[in-house]
Formats: C-alpha cells, structure tokens, sequence
C-alpha cells in the first residue's frame, strides 16, 4: 500500500490536532503517511520531500504548522501538488499561523481550512482524490450523509430536554 496522500507537521506538538485528519483518512480507506518536518529547522529535508513527493506517487499534501506557519508555503513553492495548509493554534489563538498560511504570492496557491481544521483538510483532500475515484466518492458520500443524520438526531434528542419557559 502506498500513500496518496501526506500529513505533514512541523512538531510533534502538532499530532493532538493533526491526527483528525489521520483519523478521517483512516476511515475513508485513504493510503497516507505522517511525518515531522520543520520549514525552519529541517528546511533542507522539507524541500527534498516536495520535490519528490509527487513521483512518490503522493496526490494531495496536508500541510499543519503553527506560529510563523511557512511549512505549507515552502512545501507549495517546491511541488505542484495540492497543498491544504492546517494552522495550528499557538501565538494569537492561531491568528498569527491562518495569516501565514493565507498570505501566499501569485503564483504558489496554498487552500487553507480553519485553525485546527485538520478533519476539514482531510475531507477536502478526500473531495479532491474522489474526483477520479467512484468507490472513494460513495464513501464519502456515505460519510457526509451520517453527518446529516448526526444533526438530525441531536435535534430530536434536544426536543426531549425540558425548561419551563422553552416553547418547542
């Protein structure tokens, strides 16, 4: 089995918000690998990864990294993958990392989800990769209409909770 796709982290730190996305990987079948690489302390090692990442046979790199957050950036000038970027909350409640991550040059695109939204980069990296694959689109079609069921139950489940003034 080889990945298509690859989760990439500047710390170790960052598995506990990475790892949704490993998690929904997982679940939709989806080959992946993880690794830490730091832009800023393995930048040598970075590069190298984006420039082969794509004869490696990978398809869409999910990139997570907080503070200064230039993994997803360096990763996307090096590849002509996609590149889903994860800012990951530290400084500034993850302000600082979302405007890394967002401030891309013409030129080096990188899609970015919310801070901490790493279930969300898997997802849209699952979109992508379903896109030439029927049997991965039906699971991900499965997955999203057991979120409407979810949503659904919860709401019958809140008509069962009673206050005095509540008129539903």
């Amino acid at each position: 089995m080889k990945p298509v796709v690859s989760i990439i982290m500047g710390s170790t730190s960052d598995l506990p918000v990475m790892e949704k996305a490993c998690k929904l990987l997982d679940e939709m079948q989806v080959p992946f690998e993880v690794n830490a690489l730091s832009a800023h302390r393995t930048p040598d090692a970075v590069e190298t990864f984006a420039r082969t990442a794509q004869e490696r046979g990978l398809k869409v790199i999910i990139a997570g990294a907080g503070m200064a957050a230039a993994l997803p950036g360096v990763i996307a000038a090096s590849t002509t993958l996609p590149v889903i970027g994860v800012p990951i909350k530290g400084m500034l409640d993850g302000l600082d990392a979302m405007l890394s991550i967002i401030q891309m040059p013409p030129g080096i695109p990188v899609a970015t989800v919310g801070v901490n939204g790493a279930q969300n980069a898997a997802i849209l990296a699952v979109e992508m990769l379903a896109l030439s694959d029927a049997a991965l689109a039906q699971r991900l079609s499965d997955y999203k209409a057991g979120l409407k069921s979810k949503i659904e139950k919860a709401n019958k489940d809140l008509a069962e909770v009673k206050y005095e003034y509540k008129t539903n």
